[in-house]
């Protein structure tokens, strides 16, 4: 089959690769119908996530047709029309018994490296390095899914468009765990960070969720008036300074909730402080003394109202630098975080889009070929042509 193959740092190829296999009764083998590419394939492009090895099939945001189905995998039938979360989940485990399906106990195949790099295991996630499993991902004609009864989601075959269903797989769920972290009432000013695809379903969650008001920082242009369209009010960090800007907005009391949606490849903005800082944080990753560029995270720490909630979405794969502890601790801060629990909010999620009260296809700014892949890659990474959202079909 094809598929798109890291080889190394900005080397993204269209290759021809093994066709995947039934392995364990438990899998099913997914004809991918459309994939995308997500903000956090680009850590694994920019090199910034380690473990990957040369000839690993990417992706992790999928769905198609089952076409084979191993005898455990209950529940499943050739012909189903599925989503493929990005996290694989047993569905049997303590965490996935509870709902914790990112951190489920069973699904990493390399649990062991897991635990060395975070001090215990995580899930198993699809293309995304041998620290999450090491499994192909779904940026390809055809993925093998392990646990596939607990991790696909089924979907309806007909009545609903791929593009309404994509985005179950991650960036949608992701926006609004987010949004659901930060505990929002309804008298709320929040702060997000970036105004990406994550991000923007951060901003239509928390409007969805009661936010009185939703402020959207970023500085490319499409994406903010993307914001802008959703009812945010936004600020242009290369051209306001975000801290001064937060409190005009709020009185001087600042947001009650900040989401950070951007994660470990941020940009500094206006600010002596924070202009310092960025370029501490560039030069120390440049001289890999430190894997993250944390300017958001540290930003929304640094604006949320004592007392208040920063909801961290955006990914982050190891060592960070300078976070303001003190500010953290003496405003009383909330810190929540993660990887989404996709199956948690997925049956809530599809029927609020059968209802229409989400139509995810607002993100989509280029459909294109498989083939057309590592184009694509570049053209999202360098935000050229207005690129927010790109899909992909293997057909």
């Amino acid at each position: 089959m094809r598929a798109l193959c890291w080889h190394g740092k900005g080397d993204i190829r269209y290759d021809t690769v093994p066709d995947p296999r039934i392995e364990d009764a438990e899998d099913c083998i997914v004809k991918v119908s459309s994939c995308a590419i997500c903000g956090s394939d680009l850590h694994l492009m920019d090199g910034y996530i380690p473990f990957m090895e040369r000839g690993d099939v990417l992706g992790h945001e999928c769905m198609g047709e089952v076409v084979e189905v191993g005898k455990s995998a209950n529940g499943l039938k050739v012909g189903d029309r599925v989503v493929v979360p990005f996290t694989i989940t047993c569905g049997r485990c303590e965490q996935c018994r509870r709902g914790n399906y990112s951190v489920c106990e069973n699904s990493n195949r390399n649990a062991a490296l897991a635990s060395k790099m975070f001090g215990h295991t995580t899930a198993g996630l699809f293309g995304y390095s041998h620290i999450t499993g090491g499994y192909a991902g779904g940026q390809a004609e055809y993925v093998r899914v392990p646990f596939a009864a607990n991790t696909v989601i089924k979907v309806p075959k007909t009545g609903m468009t791929d593009d309404q269903l994509l985005f179950l797989s991650d960036i949608l769920p992701t926006g609004w765990q987010a949004a659901v972290h930060a505990d929002i009432q309804p008298d709320d000013v929040v702060a997000v960070w970036g105004c990406g695809p994550v991000a923007q379903f951060c901003i239509k969650s928390a409007f969805i969720l009661g936010a009185h008001t939703v402020i959207a920082i970023d500085r490319v242009p499409e994406r903010l008036a993307m914001a802008r369209e959703a009812g945010a009010i936004t600020i242009n960090f290369e051209e306001e300074n975000v801290l001064e800007r937060l409190k005009d907005l709020t009185g001087g009391r600042g947001p009650d909730k900040c989401i950070e949606a951007v994660g470990m490849e941020s940009h500094a903005g206006l600010g002596s402080l924070e202009g310092a800082l960025g370029l501490y944080d560039k030069a120390k990753a440049t001289l890999f003394q430190e894997t993250e560029r944390p300017a958001a995270l540290r930003e929304a720490i640094y604006a949320c109202r004592p007392g208040g909630i920063v909801s961290v979405p955006g990914v982050y794969g190891g060592m960070a630098d300078k976070i303001p502890l003190g500010s953290m601790m003496n405003k009383g801060l909330t810190i929540r975080t993660g990887q989404t629990h996709v199956r948690r909010f997925a049956e809530d999620l599809l029927r609020r889009i059968e209802e229409g009260q989400i139509d995810p296809t607002f993100v989509i700014t280029h459909r294109l070929h498989l083939s057309e892949g590592p184009e694509a890659y570049h053209t999202f990474r360098d935000k050229k042509d207005g690129c927010i959202k790109v899909v992909l079909s293997p057909n």
